[in-house]
């Protein structure tokens, strides 16, 4: 009898395993022409998976197309996302991979179908992403933090999968630090007469040695690395934790991605101007480029050179009123303005930039010039720039401060925002404050995160003065009323994200990103509820933006490390 009862239980559940394939196949051949691609993610530990990235790619195009399977293991394609062609197939999901390479057929005339058998990896080291490694490693925050600035240039993998012993470190460490910040392992460039000098903690050339406080924190900092790299062992001795897979919203998303033509491109900013054509500036290379997201095609510009021999690349990229597009052009020493009409450049050289080895031009706030005829520059020194006379003036944090000892003294910059006022704001990256200069008083006042130490980075003003940052180290999305004063903090759900940028959308969203995690934050505003979509490879995100012409509004961000623009539509 328990014979009989075994058999009919796997006969039944047979017969529901085929008829569940057949209605799967109907559903296919009798798919809606909405589906271009679908299929089932599975694996033999888990069946069904949810939360996996399927990306496919056309043979010969330079457009990539993801989307996130959903918590039944399906993945779909939109029909207008593919056209008809041969296309690889790859996946992104934490401790997988294919079984096998896969390649399909995409037509016009109905879906195609491809189910998608998942393996676990033999290595899971190399899909770790940054954050992942910082989740992994032992040690304190503090220790930890100290790698951070190592992830501007590449990821962590290089340092954790080293031999060098704490006595080695330390040379490398000086080594690293000689270059300038638009560099990569392939493409290094060294900041300007640091042949055989060391460098200071503020970042600025010495010589080696002469800074024993500098050479101390090296020492901590190779001590530590030396524990957690391969110098003493064939593997790690603390275990590889990983994040979860994306899950329910997370997975209602389309993210694209677009190949620029130089490979070495660093396209630090990326944003969209009113006709949809996406703007980046070149972190490595002196160029301004304009991708075309209908057909992937881009232009770029060259640069002028205004310091010859100093490291290329530019960082910040800002519209101003007129469409046209402001740059701060690093070591180059200039303020840079591309006039859309006539589509040539004019620059604005810093006070004895070719004189001054450091004097470089990071961030531009051009938005509300028209009011007074001043931009706003940030960099090793923060400036306010008469466009007309052409003539600098050096902020002074100390201005108009009384001199009652209560009142914060050295005070530093490192983004910058304007008000409809023009008034400006400096975001404290070593520090706590959103820092205001009136443009007409010029009195200076600070004011104080309620996350101490939070390390304002990045961010951009809303339509009513509202300022909109990232909080690097207190790891949150943060807005500060310029009228009121007062503040608002998010805290971001991953570990190790350290929010770079952040701005808010039309729909009531703000969203951001760091150099850590792979994954793009959307934050509802109103209820407090964070969404983070994880992205189909390893992303160094800096600025973020976002095109409020679409509904709902579209992000975009450049892939600093990767030469690839990035843009990520949520479908809810």
């Amino acid at each position: 009898m328990l014979q009989k009862t075994i058999l009919l239980k796997t006969v039944t559940a047979t017969v529901l395993i085929m008829f569940s394939a057949a209605a799967h196949l109907v559903a296919v051949q009798n798919s809606p022409p909405s589906v271009s691609l679908t299929g089932l993610v599975s694996s033999q530990k888990e069946g069904p998976m949810e939360g996996v990235l399927v990306s496919a790619k056309r043979a010969g195009s330079t457009i990539t197309v993801t989307v996130v399977s959903d918590a039944q293991g399906r993945y779909s394609f939109p029909k207008n996302r593919l056209d008809p062609g041969q296309y690889s197939v790859r996946i992104r999901a934490i401790g997988y991979e294919l079984q096998r390479s896969e390649t399909v057929i995409v037509t016009a005339e109905q879906a195609a179908h491809q189910d998608l058998k998942l393996v676990e990896t033999q290595d899971l080291a190399y899909q770790l992403s940054n954050g992942e490694w910082l989740m992994s490693m032992p040690g304190t925050d503090e220790q930890k933090q100290a790698l951070l600035g190592c992830t501007q240039c590449h990821t962590l993998e290089p340092i954790v999968r080293s031999r060098y012993t704490a006595t080695e470190f330390p040379k490398i460490l000086d080594r690293m630090n000689r270059y300038a910040q638009g560099s990569t392992r392939l493409r290094p460039q060294l900041r300007p007469n640091t042949h055989g000098r060391g460098v200071t903690g503020d970042g600025m050339a010495g010589r080696e040695g002469e800074n024993p406080a500098r050479q101390a924190q090296m020492a901590k900092t190779a001590e530590f690395v030396s524990t957690i790299n391969l110098s003493s062992s064939s593997r790690w001795q603390y275990p590889l934790k990983t994040l979860p897979r994306p899950k329910g919203k997370a997975t209602q998303v389309i993210i694209t991605e677009y190949d620029l033509p130089r490979p070495e491109t660093l396209p630090h900013d990326a944003a969209a101007d009113s006709a949809g054509m996406i703007w980046y500036s070149d972190f490595g290379s002196h160029y301004l480029g304009m991708l075309d997201p209908k057909t992937g095609k881009v232009m770029e510009y060259p640069i002028p050179i205004t310091k010859p021999g100093a490291p290329l690349g530019s960082l910040d990229l800002v519209f101003d009123k007129q469409s046209n597009i402001w740059l701060g052009t690093m070591y180059q020493g200039s303020l840079a303005k591309f006039d859309r009409k006539t589509q040539k450049f004019q620059t604005w050289g810093s006070p004895k930039f070719q004189e001054r080895d450091e004097a470089r031009i990071a961030m531009v706030m051009p938005i509300n010039n028209d009011v007074d005829g001043i931009v706003w520059i940030g960099g090793d020194d923060e400036y306010r720039v008469e466009i007309k006379t052409g003539e600098w003036q050096a902020i002074d944090y100390d201005e108009g401060q009384s001199k009652d000892s209560s009142i914060v003294r050295g005070l530093s910059a490192y983004g910058v925002a304007s008000d409809s006022k023009n008034n400006f704001y400096g975001l404290n990256l070593n520090g706590t404050y959103i820092i205001k200069k009136d443009a007409k008083t010029g009195k200076i006042t600070p004011y104080a995160t309620p996350t101490p130490n939070s390390g304002p980075r990045r961010g951009h003003m809303d339509s009513e003065d509202r300022l909109w940052f990232a909080e690097f180290r207190g790891n949150r999305i943060a807005m500060f009323d310029t009228k009121t004063g007062k503040f608002r903090e998010w805290p971001v759900p991953t570990p190790w994200t350290n929010v770079y940028d952040a701005i808010y959308d039309k729909a009531g969203y703000a969203w951001g990103g760091g150099m850590n995690n792979d994954h793009v934050v959307r934050l509802n505003t109103n209820t407090g509820e964070s969404t983070e979509y994880l992205l189909p490879r390893t992303t160094n995100i800096r600025r973020v933006n976002v095109d409020n012409s679409t509904n709902p509004p579209t992000f975009w961000v450049g892939n600093n490390l990767e030469g690839i623009i990035i843009r990520v539509e949520p479908l809810e």
